[in-house]
């Protein structure tokens, strides 16, 4: 007898342990239950920690309420300007409502992707191809909304959606290459165009100065020179400017204007006029700088004309000798 009570004591034992053993769940902190019994909905979730389910009649579904990364696989679309693209994202989305996550939707995580893939698609047809290079926040913010208006009633709220890359033909690479090549050649030309301009007017004052003052030229190639030889140069190439030549000229000019102005006043300074020049010898082949010879102040007296006699022509005589030869 007692013998028999402690076997169905034992018995009873057993059978509560495998009761709550089956019966028992655990909710991890990010995790929210719901429980379906009998195929009906609980309308109570459980919340984290142990809780207990009626085994073979209750079933228990958890859900993640953690935010979820979803990739979305990459989209080939036409652009509004006709440009084919491929485009990737990635969604970032939680449950907010895990009744509807379980009730609503047979797979919450498989519904919010395809929705993202056809979002994706219908914002590439849309846009234009520089909205998608440049201007990417505005298309974020687009995709988050088509995304978020279905997936409110699954319980889902869309957190964040972002292009991650777009993908050109190599064509359409190649011709933007070309593209921002030409810009910046432009660029550079208009900024070196610029530079000259500015560089002129500066040599254009640069010169106003120095033609005031022509020793400023001397004292410019003197520093030229300075600068140059500073270099550990064997051969000196010494620049000879048009102006200096200019300058050395009117500065031999000066006494000769200043003493023919003085034999003016004077005294006569020649026959003919002032100055008397002597001939050049360019027939020599070696041509003379011309000089001013002045001539002395007293006229030479008139000397008498002697008269010329008549010479026979030399051509004659030579001529008529091979005759006399003969």
């Amino acid at each position: 007898m007692v013998e028999g009570l402690v076997i169905a004591l034992v018995a009873v034992l057993c059978a509560g342990a495998l009761y709550v053993a089956s019966a028992a769940r655990v909710i991890r902190q990010y995790e929210r239950g719901v429980v379906l019994r009998l195929g009906r909905l609980r309308e109570n979730v459980r919340l984290p920690g142990f809780t207990m389910v009626v085994p073979g009649i209750d079933r228990l579904r958890k859900v993640n309420m953690q935010i979820v990364t979803m990739p979305v696989p990459a989209q080939d679309g036409i652009t509004r300007d006709n440009v084919t693209v491929r485009v990737d994202a990635v969604i970032y989305f939680k449950v907010v409502d895990p009744t509807n996550a379980v009730i609503a939707v047979e797979d919450y995580r498989f519904a919010v992707s395809q929705m993202a893939q056809t979002s994706l698609r219908s914002i590439i047809g849309k846009s234009d191809l520089d909205d998608l290079l440049s201007n990417r926040e505005k298309l974020n913010q687009g995709l988050e909304v088509m995304i978020d208006s279905p997936a409110v009633s699954w319980g889902v709220q869309i957190d964040r959606v972002e292009i991650k890359d777009v993908s050109l033909p190599e064509t359409m690479k190649r011709s933007m290459a070309r593209q921002a090549e030409a810009d910046r050649e432009r660029r550079a030309r208009v900024i070196n165009a610029d530079a000259e301009l500015q560089a002129s007017k500066k040599l254009a004052e640069a010169a106003g100065e120095m033609s005031a003052q022509p020793a400023a030229l001397q004292l410019r190639l003197l520093q030229t020179v300075v600068a140059v030889a500073a270099e550990k140069n064997s051969t000196l190439v010494l620049p000879f400017p048009v102006e200096l030549l200019r300058f050395l000229e009117r500065a031999q000019q000066q006494p000769a204007v200043e003493e023919a102005g003085t034999g003016r006043t004077g005294r006569p300074s020649s026959v003919n006029g002032p100055t008397a020049q002597p001939p050049s010898s360019a027939g020599n082949g070696s041509p003379l700088p011309e000089a001013e010879v002045p001539l002395p102040d007293a006229r030479p007296p008139e000397e008498p004309a002697v008269p010329q006699t008549a010479t026979p022509p030399a051509a004659s005589s030579s001529a008529e000798r091979p005759f006399a030869h003969h």
